[in-house]
Order: C-alpha cells, then structure tokens, then sequence
C-alpha cells in the first residue's frame, strides 16, 4: 500500500527539540534499560536498575574496597550501602545526575569493570520518583535527593561517623513501571551470582548473607539438576575461570559471565568457550567428532575478566568485545594508534587447551566416561538426523511446509539490521498457534517486520513419552524446529521471543502443554535464557454503549461489569479465532500480556516433566483439584 503524508505539517526550527537529560532517559527508556515491565519478567526494567547500583558497589570490591554490600528491598524501594571509596565528595551530584560523568572512561580507578559508559546511575535517578544518594570519605558527607532526576536539595559537606562507601535509596516511578513489584525469584540469583563470581565478597539481601569459598563451582554444583557423569573440571587462571561437566540431558547448559556480569545471552567469550570444548576433546581424542556431539549434554560455566567491555545493548547481557582489551594513544605527529590485547577467541581457546589437556592426562579416570557420551551422542544424532529429513521431505511435497510458516522481515540470528530498525532484533517473536482460524486473525494484525506465526495441526505428540525416534518423524514438531533455524545451534535462533499462542480452553492448554515439554526436553536453554512465552489473550469482552474493556480473569471481568453498571453485555472468548482481527491488534502489539515460561538452573527437568506429564499420580490430581476453574466458574458474574 502507498505511503501518504499529509503536506500540511510543518517543519521549522520550532520543531527542533533540546531535552534534559532525565527527560530523554524517561522518553527513551529502552535505550537505556531494555524493556520496562512490571517486574513479572527476569529481564523487566526494574531489575536493570538494581543491578546497575549493584554493579558499581561490586566495581569497588573489585578495586580492593570494601568486603560487604548490604541491599535491602521493602515494598517498592531499593537500598544499596557498599563500604568502598565513596563518590568523591564534591562531585556527588555531578556523578549521578550528569550524562557522560563518571571515573570508569580510564583504567585507572576502575580496570576491569561493568559499567563503563557513565550512564547507569543516571538512568536509575531519572526513572525513579524519589532517589537519595549519600557519599561517606574519612569522617566526612555529601549527599543529594532527586525527584524524576530533578534535584529537590543537596547538602554541602559535613562531618559523619559513617564507614567510607557510599549508599543509594531509590523507588522506580510508577508512572513507568506500573504496579511493578521485585520478585526475590529474580533478585535472589543475580545476589548469589554476585557472590560465586567475586570470592570473599559478602552481600546481605534483606539480612540474609551470600558468599562462596568456590567461585564458579560452587555455582555449578549448587545448581546442578541431575548426577554429573563425571566430577567437576574446575580450572583457574589470571582473568579466567572455567567449570564443566556433562550430564544426560539434551542441549547445554553454560552459564557466562564478564567482570562480575551474568551474560545470560552470551557473546564472544561463550562462542569461545563451546568452540573450545570442542576443540580440545577432540584433539585430545584424536577423532573428528562434531562440535555438537562433543557438546550434548555438557553443564558448565565461564568467568572472564577484561578491560572497558563492549555489551550489546545497554542491558549488558551479551558481550560484543572481540580483544581483551583495546588501548588508543596519540603518537607526537597527532596520528592515533590503537594497541590490542589477544582476542578473546584466541584467550580462551588456549587456555582451554593447555588447561583441559593437561587436567585430562592428570584424570585419566574420567576419560572413556566423556568418550562414551560423546559417541552416544554421535549414534543418536546420526540416527536422528536420517528420519527428520525424511519428514521434511515428505511434508514438502505435500506443500505443508511452506503453508505453516508465515515468515517475518527480521530474525533475531541476523548479524546487522538497516539502519532504523536495530531494535527489531529484540523483538522478533513467533506465535505458535493451533489450526488455521487463529493463525490467520494473528497473521492479518501482527508486524510482519518482526512477528511471524506459525500454526499447528491438531495436537503433537507427547514427547515426554515417545523414544527420541518417535519425536523426529513428528512432522509438527520437526517443522517447528525447522521455522526455529534451532537444529544444530541455539546460535542460530531466529526469533528472540518464542510465543505459545493457544486457545482459553481444555484442548489449547493441553497443546500449550505439549509444546512446553518439548522446548524442554530437547530445547532446555531456550527457557533457560528466557526466550519462551506464554500469551496471555482476553477470557472476556465486558462493554455497554460507552465502554468496552478486555477481561483477562473473572476478577478483571467482575470489576468491569461494576464499573459500567448497565447494558453490560459479556462475551466469554474461548478460542483466538472468535476474537475480531481489529481486537486481537492491541493484544500482540506493545501491550501484550506474556508470562515467561520459567526453568531455574536447579530445577529438574525430568522431575518436573515426570509430575505435569508421566503418569497420573495422586499428588498430580491433588494439584489439578487445587488450581482447576472450571467453566462454571468463570461465566457466573458477581454482580
């Protein structure tokens, strides 16, 4: 369709706007902190926020100041006290209400920190409503409070009996954030992980202390779900830390961190990492195994230390740096050059296999017990392999595979998006639907830029059940896999958000099931890394002639039925097909109700698979009982 514009619109000099500081950090959010939220999703706004005052606490740790963090959260407000330097007196206002203004542009104060940019601080204080900051430097203090990031009153310095450090007291704005609320299911691991990563760090959560003796195994083995089948490899050296394992579980399980910074999207450092897992049993075995084969199964971790890091995106969770650390300096003639450390590839690949090697010839006991997987896996994927190409096979010429999939502009896997649209990347999403009907009323309103669908027939199998065999030649679930890009890679995923979209009813919660269970199996680090999503769609439609409202719950529902008072007509949405193609719009647009599908890292798989989808077991019926609405229920309205 044509694009039109309306050549009555001005453009002069009044259109040229200046904004402050926190008012481009409130209207741009996202550029700073991701997504907003309300705290019901690991990677929400509010946590950011947490961290990025956690994380300059932690940098001074680092520095060698101070051993002790406490952080309190009670309702809606945050405090975080750390015992290091504390911000320099003078400059208290300046560091946390000044864009660009920070001691982290050098290697000096800070050589191997999080934050980098001088942004972080800034953002927490312009997105929250009221944000206190006190320094404490050798017997003296300087503190400052803000509204929005305004300034409402500041104090010159005065004496204090206070520990050096500095404490920070901040309560996220409402008017962003909505009714948010900071889970202790989210919190509580990013303070553990503090911990592991930084030995003879203490952090109090709320009075409670967190410290590890072990570092990266203690993480490890405090979130293994299943028997290792060998005892953990733990290997240390100056800027690196590396623990691995494998177990009989499908995928990988490697957690990834830079300078203290969980990178649960990983980056250059964990591609690095699985090559070198690879590389080096191989070379070790003197056998061409494939990379995935080496890989299956495998439980670990990597820590490394590097100078001014390079994340992708200011959330931090994906590491862009390619060296270990880059260096400019300006020579007399006024030319710059650039000095270079090794790349990380090239760090971690030899540490790897000097270190791995060397710990394998030390432990020969463990080294037909990482062959023998190896080679099951081998056997396993080869035999796999035959039978999902046969299935593509046939249902291609059947014209089914090009039917189910309506593809989308973006994929998540791409390396560069054109200008203006990079932040197509994080939102890229596939709707996993059941039957024609509901896949079309999607695909009519979805943005085909960054929102595909694909649709089901019919129900899949039970994967929980079925043999590994049974489950490739499944065409609905091959095919998936296929739309995924996900066969050999996680690393080739092409859609950031994978989104269940089923029917409100008996039949679109088993499908929703069935999908889960398969993503969990044989896809565990999808959920792991928080990329699956249920939809949450409308139950209800309460309206008269004035008001229309979309009810979510019978609660929702009730509420809106007293709110309108009379004409109220309900209608009761039991499938996404009954929903109009102008309604369903506003539910998969930027407003759309998701809950993350969610898998800690010490939760059991086959426990949890087991109980939801094994055998019916009285516990299992008990549950059912507890927790089940039936129809009835939701269409009597309390009036």
């Amino acid at each position: 369709m044509a694009e039109t514009f309306n050549n009555t619109t001005s453009y002069n000099d009044d259109s040229i706007q200046t904004l402050e500081w926190n008012e481009h950090i409130r209207r741009r959010a996202g550029m700073y902190i991701g997504r907003l939220g309300n705290g019901d999703r690991q990677g929400d706004g509010i946590y950011v926020l947490l961290k990025e005052i956690i994380d300059n606490s932690v940098d001074e740790f680092s520095m060698g100041f101070g051993k002790r963090i406490d952080i309190s959260i009670e309702g809606q407000t945050v405090t975080v006290r750390d015992y290091g330097r504390g911000i320099p007196l003078n400059k208290v206002i300046d560091a946390t209400s000044k864009l660009n203004t920070g001691g982290k542009f050098d290697d000096v104060n800070f050589k191997k920190s999080v934050g980098m940019n001088g942004v972080g601080t800034k953002a927490v204080n312009a997105m929250s409503t009221d944000f206190y900051v006190a320094s404490y430097r050798d017997g003296q203090c300087s503190w400052a409070q803000f509204n929005n990031g305004g300034n409402l009153s500041a104090s010159a310095i005065e004496p204090s009996q206070e520990k050096n450090g500095t404490l920070i007291r901040f309560t996220p704005d409402r008017e962003m954030f909505g009714e948010y609320e900071f889970h202790m299911e989210f919190v509580e691991p990013m303070i553990k992980n503090y911990s592991y990563l930084k030995k003879g760090l203490t952090l109090f959560l709320n009075g409670v202390a967190y410290k590890s003796e072990n570092g990266l195994l203690d993480l490890v083995t405090e979130n293994m779900s299943e028997t290792p089948l060998y005892p953990l490899v733990h290997l240390e050296g100056e800027d690196i830390e590396i623990v691995l394992t494998h177990g009989n579980s499908y995928g990988e399980n490697i957690s990834s961190f830079v300078n203290g910074q969980n990178t649960r999207d990983g980056g250059t450092h964990l591609a690095a990492y699985r090559e070198a897992i690879a590389k080096t049993l191989k070379d070790f075995f003197k056998k061409d195994y494939k990379p995935e084969d080496v890989r299956q199964g495998v439980v670990g971790a990597i820590s490394i230390q590097i100078q001014e890091p390079i994340f992708e995106g200011q959330t931090k969770t994906k590491l862009g740096s390619t060296y270990m650390w880059e260096k400019q300096t300006k020579s007399p003639d006024g030319t710059t050059q650039t000095d270079r450390g090794p790349t990380i590839r090239t760090f971690v690949n030899d540490f790897v296999s000097k270190n791995l090697d060397n710990y394998l010839h030390m432990h020969p006991e463990i080294v037909p017990v990482i062959e023998e997987k190896i080679k099951a896996s081998q056997a396993e994927r080869e035999e796999i392999a035959g039978v999902q190409k046969k299935t593509r096979e046939r249902a291609k010429k059947t014209a089914v595979y090009n039917r189910k999939l309506r593809d989308c502009r973006y994929h998540f896997c791409d390396a560069k998006f054109p200008k203006g649209h990079e932040d197509e990347r994080e939102k890229t999403s596939i709707f996993i639907t059941e039957g024609d009907s509901a896949s079309g009323t999607i695909t009519k309103v979805r943005n085909a830029n960054n929102q595909a669908v694909f649709s089901l027939r019919g129900k899949p199998i039970n994967c929980f059940k079925e043999s590994r065999k049974k489950v490739a030649e499944n065409e609905e679930l091959n095919l998936l896999i296929a739309a995924l890009g996900v066969e050999e890679d996680l690393d080739n995923l092409r859609y950031n958000n994978i989104i269940v979209a089923t029917d409100a009813d008996d039949d679109g919660m088993h499908i929703r099931m069935l999908v889960v269970t398969f993503l969990m199996k044989y896809y565990p680090d999808l959920i792991r890394r928080g990329h699956v999503y249920i939809l949450q769609t409308p139950l209800f439609r309460v309206h008269n002639k004035k008001e229309t409202f979309y009810c979510y719950s019978p609660e929702e529902r009730d509420a809106a039925v007293k709110k309108l008072k009379t004409g109220v007509e309900i209608t009761r949405f039991k499938g996404l097909g009954e929903i109009s193609s102008h309604e369903f719009v506003d539910f998969i647009g930027e407003n759309m109700r998701l809950d993350t599908v969610k898998l800690a890292d010490e939760e059991s798989i086959p426990d949890i698979m087991e109980f939801y989808m094994g055998v019916n077991t009285f516990d299992r019926q008990t549950f059912v009982m507890e927790n089940l609405r039936s129809e009835k229920e939701l269409e009597d309205v309390n009036i």
